[in-house]
C-alpha cells in the first residue's frame, strides 16, 4: 500500500474525524491516536465513520447487542466487567489489518467477535478491566459453495444457519456437519471444535476444515500454507482468538442421503425414563455411524415437576422403516412406533433440530436476531464409562427439585468417526474412550442478584454431585462451552498457571497450543481470560 506524506495523513485524520458521529462527549486522546493510526494504515477512499462506533451513541449500543444471545452480558453498563472503548466493525481485510496493527501500537487490548454466541461474553467483555477495542466481524458472513469439488468459503460472521441454507441452495445430497443453532457463528465454533449431529459420521467441524485466512500480530493476512501446519493445527479446536483474527474458512462439504429420519420421543419417570436412559448411555455410541440418539433431561421454567421429562432425539441418514427395524433391534424398550417417525430432506433436519417444526420457510436460519430473552451460564463433561444404573434417581431428583429457572443436561453421543481420529490430530482431544459429551444449562428470567446468584448455585450443584460419574485426571470440558468456574488469566499468565483451565479442555495439547502460542504471539497480544498463554522451548 501507498504511504501518504505526512502532512496529507494529518489533514486526512482530521477531515475523518469531522465525518465520525458526534459521541455525546469528544473524542478522549485515546479515540483520536487510534482513529489517526486507523488513517494511516487504511486506503484513503475509507470512510470511517463506517467502521469506528463510540459509546454513549445509539449505534454503538446497537452493535454491541447485535448477536448477544445470553442476556447476562446484554447490559452495557454493567459493573462486573468492562465494556468496549469502542467498536471497530470492518468489513475488508485491510480494515482488519489496521486494527491489529494500532491496537498493538497503542498498546491496547483486543476482544474478537465473530458474530454468534459466547457462553462466558469473553469476545466482547473484560474481566481484568483492561481497557480493550472489540472488533466485530458480522459484515464478514459471505458464504460461497462449490458443489463441483465438494467445498465452501465462509467468512467468519457468516452464522452456521447461513452455511446450512447456502449449501442447500445448491445441493439436496450435500451438508456440513457443525452445531445444531443456526444463530452461532462460523468463526469462533469452527475454531473451538464444532459439535454437531453429524459428529458421529463425520467429525468436527474442525476436522473438515481445509484452509483458512487469518490475521497475525503482525498486522499480515496468512494462509494454510504460509502459516505452517503448527498453527493450522492450532486454530482447528484451539480457539482462534488465542492466535490471531481468523477471517473465513475453507470447509470440506459431505455427502448426505436424500432422505433423512427424525423423530422425538418424550419420557417422564412413571414411563421408565431412568431405565431407557441407563439403556441409551449403553448402546448409543455403538450403534452404525449413520444413526445419531441424543438424550436430554430437562426441568422447564415454571412448569414445577411436572414438567420434568426425559427426551430421545433420533436424525438417520435414510429413511423412516429402515430407522424403525434399527430401533426395533437395538432399543425396542423407547417403544418408538410408525407415527413417530417423519422423513425429510437433510436442510429440513437441520429446521427440526433448531426448533422450527411448523413449516417456517429455510429463510428462517438467515435470521440474526438471536437475543434470547433469557439469562444462562452453561458446563460440560465427558463420560468414559456409563453410569451406574442406581444413580440415575440421583441425578434426576438434583434436577427435579429447581424451581422458577430451567434446568437442563443434554447428552451427545459419540463412537463412529470419533473413534478413528486421533486425539493429537487437532487440538480437541476428547476422542476414542468417550461414550457421550453432556452440557448443561441452567435459564433464568430476569437479572436479579438473588436470581442470578440461586440460579448459579443450581448448575455449580448439578456439577459437583456429577462429579463420581464423568472423566477424571484430568475432568475434562468442551472449549466451546466455555466455563469461567475452571479458572482465568489475569493479565500475562504463567503456562503452569493456566493449566488449572488449560488441562480440562486440550489435555495432552495444552503444551502443544502452548509452543505454537509462543513461536507466532510471544508477546501475549491476542488474549482473553481463558487464552492459550506462550511457552517457549527453552522452558
Amino acid at each position: 500500500m501507498e504511504i501518504l506524506p505526512t502532512f496529507m495523513i494529518s489533514i486526512l485524520a482530521v477531515i475523518l474525524v469531522s465525518l465520525l458521529p458526534s459521541p455525546t462527549t469528544a473524542l478522549s486522546p485515546t479515540h483520536e491516536a487510534f482513529l489517526h493510526c486507523l488513517s494511516v494504515h487504511s486506503p484513503p477512499s475509507t470512510n470511517l465513520s463506517q467502521l469506528l462506533y463510540f459509546p454513549n451513541t445509539t449505534s454503538y449500543s446497537s452493535i454491541y447487542l447485535s448477536t448477544i444471545y445470553n442476556l447476562r452480558f446484554a447490559s452495557t453498563t454493567s459493573n462486573s466487567a468492562l465494556t468496549p472503548l469502542f467498536i471497530v466493525s470492518p468489513n475488508q481485510d485491510i480494515h482488519v489489518q489496521a486494527t491489529v496493527i494500532c491496537t498493538r501500537n497503542l498498546d491496547l487490548h483486543l476482544r474478537v467477535r465473530s458474530g454468534g454466541h459466547d457462553y462466558e461474553g469473553l469476545s466482547y467483555r473484560s474481566y481484568d478491566h483492561r481497557p480493550f477495542v472489540m472488533l466485530d466481524l458480522a459484515k464478514f458472513q459471505s458464504v460461497t459453495v462449490d458443489v463441483e469439488h465438494g467445498t465452501a468459503l465462509v467468512e467468519v460472521g457468516a452464522t452456521l444457519g447461513k452455511l446450512y441454507y447456502k449449501i442447500a441452495e445448491k445441493s439436496s445430497v450435500h451438508g456440513f456437519p457443525a452445531g445444531i443453532c443456526p444463530s452461532i457463528g462460523a468463526g469462533g465454533h469452527i475454531s473451538g471444535g464444532g459439535m454437531g449431529n453429524l459428529v458421529r459420521k463425520y467429525g468436527l467441524a474442525a476436522d473438515n476444515v481445509l484452509d483458512a485466512k487469518l490475521v497475525d500480530v503482525n498486522g499480515k493476512v496468512l494462509d494454510r500454507k504460509s502459516m505452517g501446519e503448527d498453527l493450522f493445527w492450532a486454530i482447528r479446536g484451539g480457539g482462534g482468538a488465542s492466535f490471531g483474527v481468523i477471517l473465513s474458512w475453507k470447509v470440506r462439504l459431505v455427502p448426505v442421503t436424500p432422505k433423512v429420519a427424525v423423530f422425538t420421543i418424550h419420557k417422564g419417570l412413571g414411563d421408565g425414563a431412568l431405565d431407557l436412559l441407563d439403556k441409551w448411555q449403553h448402546i448409543s455410541s455403538k450403534l452404525h455411524e449413520d444413526v445419531y440418539m441424543e438424550a436430554a433431561i430437562r426441568q422447564p421454567m415454571y412448569n414445577g415437576t411436572n414438567g420434568m421429562e426425559a427426551l430421545f432425539n433420533f436424525q438417520f441418514m435414510g429413511g423412516c422403516e429402515e430407522l424403525l427395524g434399527i430401533m426395533e433391534e437395538s432399543f425396542p424398550e423407547l417403544g418408538v412406533e410408525a407415527k413417530d417417525c417423519k422423513e425429510m430432506s437433510w436442510i429440513q433436519s437441520v429446521m427440526y433440530y433448531a426448533g422450527y417444526r411448523n413449516g417456517e420457510p429455510f429463510e428462517t436460519l438467515l435470521n440474526r436476531s438471536v437475543v434470547s430473552g433469557v439469562y444462562l451460564k452453561g458446563k460440560s463433561d465427558f463420560v468414559e464409562e456409563p453410569i451406574a444404573r442406581d444413580a440415575w434417581k440421583g441425578i434426576w431428583d438434583e434436577i427435579m427439585g429447581v424451581s422458577g429457572r430451567s434446568l437442563l443436561m443434554y447428552m451427545a453421543p459419540y463412537g463412529g468417526k470419533m473413534d478413528e481420529i486421533p486425539e493429537s490430530e487437532t487440538p480437541f482431544p476428547h476422542r476414542k474412550g468417550n461414550l457421550y459429551n453432556i452440557q448443561y444449562l441452567v435459564a433464568w428470567g430476569n437479572d436479579s442478584a438473588e436470581e442470578s446468584d440461586e440460579s448459579l448455585r443450581v448448575i455449580r450443584r448439578l456439577y459437583k454431585h456429577m462429579r463420581p460419574y464423568v472423566s477424571k485426571n484430568p475432568r475434562a470440558a468442551y472449549l466451546n462451552f466455555r466455563d469461567l468456574d475452571m479458572g482465568i488469566n489475569k493479565n500475562a499468565i504463567s503456562y503452569s498457571g493456566a493449566q488449572v483451565w488449560g488441562k480440562h479442555y486440550f489435555k495432552i495439547n495444552f503444551k502443544r497450543l502452548a509452543l505454537v502460542k509462543g513461536q507466532v504471539d510471544s508477546e501475549n497480544f491476542f488474549r482473553n481470560e481463558q487464552s492459550i498463554p506462550p511457552l517457549y522451548r527453552s522452558e
